[in-house]
């Protein structure tokens, strides 16, 4: 699957690049290769930095899908909703280097960083499903209510309104904006900050911290899968 990631390793920071010359989208071989990657920074013990091509981070799940096929879509939605339960609970940091346009899915894996940096410029942060006719799985409204303000859910998710960086800052979609040429520069640094921390302290407070919108997170995902399989008429 390295033609749709590159895992690169350097000093105890693993930079994960998303990049299959479009909109990385969330099929299921890269939700695969993603799965695959957190594995190798355990076995790594690195910091992790999740990002994209230029100004594209992820266009959300492979649309096509659902036109396709039943079992492949079960499988791609599982597979999403899985690494978001994943990734907030991985016991390594996790920086999201935002690099362009976020959509859909490929906005609920970046909310699940601990550390989200966007681009300052020329990037929409965007929740559209119920402009095209979705209804929100339960662990995409998790996710966006752990890190989202309040008063910024309804427009973000009921009115799916896109969001210009300045207008996504607020909202609490990223932690700070980076000019796009700067990007992976203040993402590295913020990963040599991270690596300062305890390493046990880190993930035992993480855990505790989490522990919350983690259980929140395994009930949705729970009832998620139970309606799409009712849905799609198959099992995951």
């Amino acid at each position: 699957m390295a033609d749709l990631i590159r895992y690169e390793l350097e000093d105890g920071i693993a930079t994960v690049t998303m990049d299959d010359g479009k909109a990385n989208v969330m099929s299921v071989r890269m939700l695969k290769a993603l799965d695959a990657a957190l594995d190798q920074t355990l076995a790594d013990k690195a910091v992790l930095v999740l990002t994209g091509r230029e100004r594209m981070f992820s266009g959300g799940f492979d649309l096509s899908v659902f036109q396709r096929d039943k079992q492949e879509l079960l499988a791609m939605l599982t597979a999403g909703a899985r690494l978001t339960e994943r990734v907030l609970a991985h016991p390594l940091p996790v920086v999201a280097a935002c690099s362009g346009h976020a959509v859909a899915m490929g906005v609920f894996l970046m909310l699940c960083a601990d550390v989200r940096i966007g681009i300052d410029e020329g990037a929409r942060t965007h929740i559209n499903e119920v402009q095209n006719g979705m209804v929100l799985p339960r662990f995409a409204i998790e996710v966006s209510r752990h890190r989202l303000a309040p008063e910024h859910l309804n427009r973000a998710l009921l009115l799916a309104t896109p969001h210009a960086p300045q207008q996504a800052l607020t909202a609490g979609f990223f932690d700070s904006l980076a000019a796009p040429a700067a990007l992976a520069e203040a993402a590295r640094a913020e990963a040599v900050r991270l690596q300062k921390l305890h390493a046990g302290a880190f993930a035992a407070t993480k855990a505790l911290l989490h522990q919350r919108i983690l259980d929140a997170l395994h009930a949705g995902i729970a009832q998620d899968l139970a309606g799409w399989s009712k849905a799609f008429g198959t099992t995951a």
